[in-house]
């Protein structure tokens, strides 16, 4: 046969092409934006994905505290947790998590995007989620992503 190959070439730690990605949440609806995060994490927008690969950006969310949620959702949308003793659930509205900490309520939507399971762990500790436009990973360079010209 000729020497054209045509077999599948898949990414691994050493080749992968990982990028610094700065977002504004300004004015961003919660689920639409973190859907992007997500996607941008996990790597799927690059030719070289690979689903059991760490190729996604390192992705920094600035303006936190500037999110929309649509319709009644700051007071009907609950996050509920468990201490482990009986009767030890705790809910909380998406108002009184925004009240606690603006970017725990962005962390816990990219969170539930993830896979569960070890790469999913490891994509999540590629995220930063800050209050404000003042973040420490100036000296990355990252690029600023429009997420209304994204797709």
């Amino acid at each position: 046969m000729d020497t054209i190959s045509y077999k599948t070439i898949s990414a691994n730690k050493a080749t992968v092409d990982k990028q610094w990605v700065l977002i504004d949440a300004d004015g961003q609806t919660l689920g639409r934006m973190c859907s992007q995060v997500a996607r941008l994490l996990r790597g799927k927008h690059k030719p070289s994905f690979t689903p059991h690969v760490d190729c996604g950006d390192n992705v920094i969310v600035i303006n936190s505290e500037k999110i929309n949620l649509t319709g009644n959702k700051w007071n009907d949308k609950t996050y509920i947790r468990h201490t482990g003793y009986p009767g030890g659930q705790r809910s909380l509205t998406a108002t009184e998590l925004f009240g606690k900490d603006p970017s725990r309520l962005v962390e816990k939507s990219v969170k539930g995007m993830l896979p569960k399971n070890k790469l999913g762990a490891a994509l999540f500790r590629n995220l930063t989620v800050v209050t404000g436009t003042a973040h420490k990973h100036e000296a990355q360079k990252p690029t600023v992503i429009n997420l209304n010209e994204f797709k």
